[in-house]
């Protein structure tokens, strides 16, 4: 088990194949005399959610939500049903959340069990690889703005985390894809020997295969900078390594045309091709993004590129501060760095071609 510690909370994340088995002996461990609700959405709760319900329903009294798939469901629309949803079941402040889905349920169920009531306890049970390597721990929380992604949140952490590697068997290539992007962007940046994991690795399947430990190493990464820089000012920014202009292609896109991961791979690829022949990176890391981007076959451009919309929408990024704006970039592949720049220069990273 890993255990993320921070100065007011600290939490575990379990890491075991078949863990959904005992979700109860898990809760067990984390809450006692609480009503839950289990927020899902309508792919993952008819595979998972009624087994979960049935088996919590021993000890607690147990509710369910059902969203509907897709980002289009993280908004404050869809948290005001739910805030509605658990009044009309009389949730108090005792009571938690378990949010049981991929990264959007995580952010939404996150977001509501943070601001309802002035928040209750939850905890994460992710199912896609996404949300598995990324999303569930760190305590952001959010929902999407008419102008940008993640742009209504909070900080909030959860009281645990679960992660069962079997619920990637249930999940199409698609999105094991996305959850492999946020997982070369952690090797990228932070573990050289995550990179030449991936590299070994014959392909998706193989992967797969090893999960847990790829899994595992991927939280490593997170685990220290969240520790480091619990609300986002430091070292926790290399994270957001490909996010910039990955953000900015789903927000122009339209939310759920292009997936979250695909927009990383394609925005790793053209922060560094920029970063390259402005020699702000070592030459050659570009060519390695895009090779590890095609073996495990993950999109390195985008069409239309439309500049104009792509600048406006990062102009209402949450790393912009004033009229800077931070991005990150490799000195190596293992080892990620901040700079800031103006933001009227990001017109230069943004330009198609070499």
């Amino acid at each position: 088990m890993l255990e993320v510690v921070l100065p007011e909370k600290s939490y575990g994340i379990v890491i075991k194949r078949n863990s959904l088995e005992q979700i109860s002996e898990w809760i067990g461990g984390l809450w006692e005399n609480k009503k839950i609700a289990i927020i899902s959405d309508t792919n993952v709760f008819p595979i998972y959610g009624e087994q979960i319900q049935k088996q919590l329903e021993a000890t607690y009294e147990v509710v369910h939500y059902v969203v509907p798939a897709g980002e289009k469901s993280k908004s404050l629309e869809m948290a005001a049903v739910l805030y509605d949803f658990l009044a009309e079941e009389q949730f108090t402040r005792s009571d938690g959340i378990i949010a049981l889905g991929g990264g959007v349920v995580g952010d939404l169920a996150g977001f509501v069990a943070s601001t309802y009531m002035r928040g209750i306890a939850f905890v994460q049970i992710p199912t896609s690889l996404l949300a598995q390597v990324d999303s569930s721990i760190g305590g952001k929380t959010a929902v999407n703005g008419p102008k940008a992604k993640n742009m209504i949140g909070t900080f909030a952490q959860p009281d645990g985390v679960l992660i069962d590697p079997e619920t990637l068997q249930t999940l199409p290539e698609k999105r094991i894809q996305e959850g492999i992007a946020e997982i070369i962007k952690c090797g990228a940046i932070s573990d050289k020997s995550l990179w030449d994991d991936l590299a070994a690795y014959t392909g998706i399947a193989d992967l797969v295969a090893h999960s847990e430990a790829v899994i595992e190493k991927a939280l490593r990464v997170k685990k220290k900078v969240v520790e480091e820089d619990q609300y986002d000012n430091g070292s926790r920014l290399l994270l957001n390594f490909g996010h910039t202009i990955g953000h900015a292609i789903e927000n122009t896109a339209g939310y759920g045309k292009i997936s979250h991961g695909e927009a990383v791979a394609i925005g790793m690829v053209q922060i560094s091709r920029k970063a390259e022949a402005r020699r702000e990176m070592p030459e050659g890391i570009t060519a390695q993004i895009i090779a590890m981007n095609q073996k495990y076959h993950l999109p390195t451009a985008y069409t239309p590129w439309q500049e104009d919309e792509l600048f406006q929408a990062i102009t209402h990024d949450k790393k912009a501060r004033g009229q800077n704006l931070k991005i990150i970039l490799l000195e190596k592949i293992g080892q990620a760095k901040v700079q800031t720049i103006p933001i009227k220069e990001m017109n230069d990273y943004l330009k198609e071609g070499d």
